[in-house]
């Protein structure tokens, strides 16, 4: 029987995907996206169905191995953040192509505002150039009712479905209202392997079958109970609103709704007699999204009345969406218990820190100490929570670009002719995308020093585990083909200071590829980190 609870969206899309008999969900740590499977793991824990919940490696390698338990017929949902889909985007745009056999779902929270991201793309372009449908919840219990849907849509068209979400609706909370849970596919092959081996002849045997499918896509977009026209009267101006945006728009225009011909959007490929329809009995049509232009673009071409929105300056270009720009873009006045006109009262911003007695502050005081007589070099940084070392007052990094950037643009940089370059990574995002670069690096001995930050857990969304650490990571390293002699290990305490700094002094000296990997358990989930290699040894053992 169903239940009501008070939910994060998050954990709506988690508690829609075990509704719906998922046997699977895969995942790598990403705000605003990290809560969807731990939230997966808590309802297995609490007597939930025996779902395999477990971290990936990378984006990736979750939707692959979402992939495979879709081919062998069992439900599986993948999720991440909106930049962990471009580390997915070869199997993505390829499933499109071979189909899927038990439904699969790909969860994307996009993050505008760039809260904790390095972009604000919106996943509703992946999903049209995949050529796949996708869903756009307005609100926890809309992403509860859209994940329930977005596996029979993906089994009923064999075809992975994306369902989209941002960091508003990831991160709020609302009383949902639970079904009942259907029970998990039975394993069971699919009778034709040919659109999962995709060599040309049978890739274009299936991208024609994509191709086919697309009418039935559109009319089934139409059909959508998500996808509602209101139309109030001839003339009346026009407006489109896309998922979360719909609450925006409920807010700032109250009982002036009614004066407006409406198309509320929630699934695409964008429902074209619909948008015609509106434009057909509107005076101007205004289009109300959280993200990109992306229907904004798309209703322009389809409509013959002006139509207004981030493109047009109606609504910033970029940035998410609240009740006073929506108030703005409708003319009308926001709350004056919001409006401060005091500016000079407001606190001044305060950018992020490293926690107090983080291993990482030692290992970058060290660092610029034995750099000290190199003043061009530069430390190529990464994505962790040591990137807040880019932060005063620490000044400890130079750049970062994305996951595995930190070595890979470090090569780059020597090949160019600067040394000594540094390439700084964390211990997670080494095995998430570090490996190949420092492969590479290995492969020519080229002369960089790379430093692993290894404290034992993946502390920036929220305590996730590692896939190695200690001496797993000082053996991954020389698989990879770094000389044991040039692969040093280092304590980063204050203590150790003056020996850390010789080490570094040492391996900045040496010709050649070295690997420096400082090795000290987070201070803010020591406990959590004891508590996993524990269960790990149980495990094992």
């Amino acid at each position: 029987m169903g239940q009501r609870g008070i939910l994060l969206g998050d954990e709506a899309v988690a508690h829609g995907a075990v509704d719906a008999g998922i046997s699977g969900a895969y995942s790598y740590p990403g705000t605003p996206a990290t809560e969807i499977l731990e939230a997966v793991q808590a309802i297995a824990r609490c007597g939930g169905p025996a779902v395999h919940a477990r971290w990936s490696a990378n984006e990736k390698v979750a939707l692959e191995e979402a992939a495979g338990m879709s081919y062998a017929g069992a439900r599986s949902l993948v999720s991440f953040k909106h930049v962990g889909l471009n580390v997915a985007a070869d199997p993505f745009v390829n499933l499109a192509v071979s189909g899927a056999h038990g439904g699969l779902v790909v969860a994307v929270a996009d993050d505008p505002s760039m809260h904790s991201s390095q972009n604000e793309q919106d996943s509703r372009h992946y999903a049209d150039f995949a050529q796949i449908p996708c869903l756009e919840p307005a609100d926890p219990q809309h992403a509860y009712d859209l994940t329930r849907e977005a596996f029979d849509v993906s089994e009923r068209f064999c075809i992975p479905v994306l369902l989209r979400l941002v960091t508003r609706l990831a991160h709020s909370r609302a009383i949902v209202t639970t079904g009942d849970r259907r029970a998990q596919n039975a394993p069971r092959w699919t009778d034709d392997p040919s659109p999962f081996t995709l060599l040309p002849s049978n890739a274009r045997k299936a991208y024609a079958a994509l191709l086919e499918k697309q009418p039935a896509l559109a009319r089934w977009s139409e059909d959508h109970p998500g996808n509602v026209l209101e139309i109030r009267g001839d003339g009346r101006p026009g407006i489109v609103v896309a998922g979360s945006a719909a609450g925006y728009v409920r807010e700032a225009l109250g009982a002036r709704l009614s004066g407006y011909n409406v198309l509320w959007i929630a699934a695409y490929p964008i429902p074209s007699g619909k948008v015609r329809a509106l434009a057909e009995k509107s005076g101007e049509v205004r289009v109300v999204e959280n993200g990109y232009p992306f229907a904004e673009q798309r209703i322009a071409a389809l409509s013959k009345v002006p139509v207004l929105g981030r493109l047009t300056g109606m609504l910033p270009r970029a940035g998410e969406l609240n009740p006073d720009l929506v108030k703005k873009a409708f003319d009308v006045p926001p709350c004056k218990s919001l409006h401060v006109h005091e500016a000079e009262l407001l606190p001044v911003a305060r950018p992020p820190q490293l926690c107090e007695a983080c291993p990482h502050i030692d290992t970058f005081e060290a660092l610029k100490e034995a750099l000290r007589d190199h003043p061009d070099a530069r430390v190529m940084g990464d994505i962790g929570c040591y990137t807040l070392g880019y932060y005063p007052p620490h000044r400890a990094i130079d750049s970062c670009l994305c996951m595995g950037a930190g070595i890979s643009m470090a090569i780059g940089a020597r090949h160019a002719g600067k040394r000594p370059v540094v390439g700084v990574i964390g211990d997670s995002t080494f095995t998430h995308s570090g490996m190949t670069p420092l492969l590479d690096a290995a492969r020519e001995n080229t002369d960089v020093k790379v430093i692993i930050l290894d404290n034992g857990i993946v502390a920036m969304t929220g305590g996730q585990p590692t896939m190695a650490a200690g001496e797993e990571l000082s053996n991954i390293v020389a698989g990879l083909g770094v000389r044991r002699e040039r692969i040093r290990v280092i304590v980063p305490l204050p203590k150790n200071r003056d020996e850390n700094v010789r080490v570094l002094r040492e391996e900045l000296a040496a010709e050649g590829l070295s690997v420096v990997i400082a090795s000290r358990a987070c201070v803010t989930y020591a406990r959590a980190i004891k508590e996993q290699r524990r269960a790990s040894a149980e495990g094992d053992s």
